[in-house]
């Protein structure tokens, strides 16, 4: 039987990642200072961990201006919500085996 630790994925393994993906599944798209706010963390720890996932291509960012104001705003791609689904599956198989 394969271990289902070996189908979680690594990079959202990461608590931050988790949560930025899960927010962005769940909605069209979040600019920084709103991802920042809800997930209550700093400027600096957000933008290491988008960055982590922009270079895994699980998301996608579209810089533009609000009020003369820069706005960057991140969507999930289709490979971060394929990736955010299998690592969910992994975790639902890994606690069906705690409970035999």
């Amino acid at each position: 039987m394969k271990n289902p630790f070996d189908s979680l994925d690594k990079i959202l393994e990461h608590r931050l990642r988790l949560q930025i993906v899960s927010v962005l599944v769940a909605n069209d798209s979040y600019d920084f200072n709103a991802l920042k706010e809800l997930l209550e963390t700093t400027d600096g720890n957000l933008a290491t961990h988008l960055k982590a996932l922009e270079r895994e291509k699980y998301i996608s960012i579209n810089k533009s201006f609000v009020e003369r104001k820069p706005n960057t705003r991140y969507k999930i791609t289709e490979r971060g919500r394929t990736a955010f689904k299998k690592h969910l599956e992994a975790m639902e198989e890994l606690i069906k085996q705690q409970k035999r």
